[in-house]
């Protein structure tokens, strides 16, 4: 995804709060297209139940944790090209695999017990919004977001810089919200949900797949190709 993000970049070689805003909205928006937060998010919200009110509100959460270290540990390199260690960032894209090879087990876990198929209400406690927003903040370490920081990065004016990057955690949060409701509105249509229960177990392969292979392409033992 790095030559979009360039391209909704260039959007803002300019000196205006306004253009660079409009840049930065793009940039979030887009940045929750990208496969580590769509396979993420997938596992994360799979077996909570066909409600589009609590999927919106675990994405928002999840997008708000997200958005906290992007602004943490963001806000240094845009002020001060400050980045962090190499071991640790590993560390961190390591553990974003690993999250979500975790979240993909428990989706396979609850489809075996028959959890993806209740209507009761019961799947609908299984995961807390602190623990949403605790995964948010551990992607957000690592995860997809520093090519979108470094290119705010190479804007100037700090002041504009940190705006920007406000605005981009922001609606990288929105964004994941819009497509988590989405999700769960989809999920609400008796139709969708019957055929979701059919294919979750491939969903669960797929998204444990990504994950043990994002764990070891940080480690450089496999190619990245994203």
């Amino acid at each position: 995804m790095l030559g979009l993000d360039e391209h909704v970049a260039q959007l803002g070689d300019g000196t205006l709060i306004a253009v660079i805003a409009v840049v930065a909205v793009l940039l979030g928006l887009r940045h929750a297209t990208d496969p580590d937060h769509l396979a993420a998010v997938t596992a994360l919200l799979a077996g909570e139940g066909p409600s589009p009110r609590r999927a919106g509100q675990l994405g928002f959460t999840w997008g708000m944790g997200h958005a906290t270290s992007l602004l943490a540990f963001g806000a240094p390199i845009v002020l001060y090209h400050a980045y962090l260690p190499a071991g640790m960032q590993t560390a961190a894209e390591v553990a974003v695999g690993i999250v979500i090879v975790a979240l993909a087990a428990r989706l396979l876990r609850r489809w075996r017990r028959g959890a993806l198929h209740r209507h009761d209400g019961a799947a609908h406690s299984s995961r807390s919004p602190l623990q949403a927003y605790g995964i948010g903040l551990l992607h957000g370490v690592g995860g997809s977001a520093g090519v979108g920081v470094l290119l705010l990065a190479a804007i100037p004016d700090h002041v504009a810089a940190l705006i920007a990057l406000a605005v981009f955690a922001l609606f990288s949060a929105v964004s994941m919200a819009i497509a988590s409701t989405t999700f769960g509105f989809a999920l609400s249509r008796e139709p969708v949900l019957r055929g979701y229960t059919t294919v979750a177990p491939a969903l669960g392969a797929l998204s444990l797949t990504f994950g043990a292979w994002y764990a070891l392409a940080a480690l450089d033992t496999v190619p990245y190709i994203f």
